[in-house]
């Protein structure tokens, strides 16, 4: 949902503050509000978090896995600016550490996180599957998840030679992930994991 037709310049979005806790992506220039998502939205990202956090502590990596923390400046062919903010993000702690004392905003001229997942809602399904793949494609962004559980399955899209492969996953499929090579999740166990 558009709030306004009033257009941002990423410094602008980058200072805004409404008086409120809402969350804003800024798409075009213009800011969307992030609704708030259902408790089984809520539920798939917590699980993924601890998972990816588990793993990153077992391959001894010096990465992070933040949630709806870290935007990530997206470039779009009109003049405006645009910012999203994934579910989930897995950054190298350097990076992060960077980010501490100024917007926590990837900015294009700066290395892209490694993996992000977005979970599917019926209000974002269009953006997760259209929009946001093909930003996140041009981004290079190595790895992007969509956790549908609209439709019980998990798309994961890997960049070879600037475009992203697509592998789908359901059910007691094992996922498979350049980021996390020796994760050991079947789809079954994130979509059972809720409540």
């Amino acid at each position: 949902m558009t709030l306004t037709t009033q257009r941002f310049t990423l410094e602008e979005y980058l200072h805004y503050d409404d008086g409120t806790d809402s969350l804003y992506e800024l798409v075009n220039g213009e800011l969307v509000s992030m609704a708030l998502g259902t408790g089984q939205h809520g539920e798939l990202i917590d699980f993924l978090n601890t998972q990816f956090r588990t793993e990153i502590t077992r391959m001894g990596r010096d990465w992070v896995s933040k949630q709806m923390a870290i935007g990530v400046q997206s470039p779009r062919g009109d003049r405006w600016d645009t910012v999203r903010i994934p579910d989930l993000m897995i950054i190298p702690k350097e990076q992060w550490r960077n980010l501490q004392n100024r917007e926590a905003v990837i900015r294009l001229n700066e290395a892209p996180p490694l993996l992000v997942v977005e979970v599917v809602s019926t209000s974002t399904k269009s953006v997760d599957y259209r929009a946001k793949r093909a930003e996140y494609c041009v981004l290079n962004i190595p790895e992007y998840w969509i956790v549908d559980p609209l439709q019980a399955k998990i798309t994961v899209f890997t960049l070879s030679e600037g475009w992203y492969d697509e592998v789908v996953f359901i059910e007691s499929d094992r996922l498979i992930s350049s980021t996390f090579a020796e994760l050991n999740l079947t789809v079954n166990q994130i979509f059972i994991s809720e409540i």
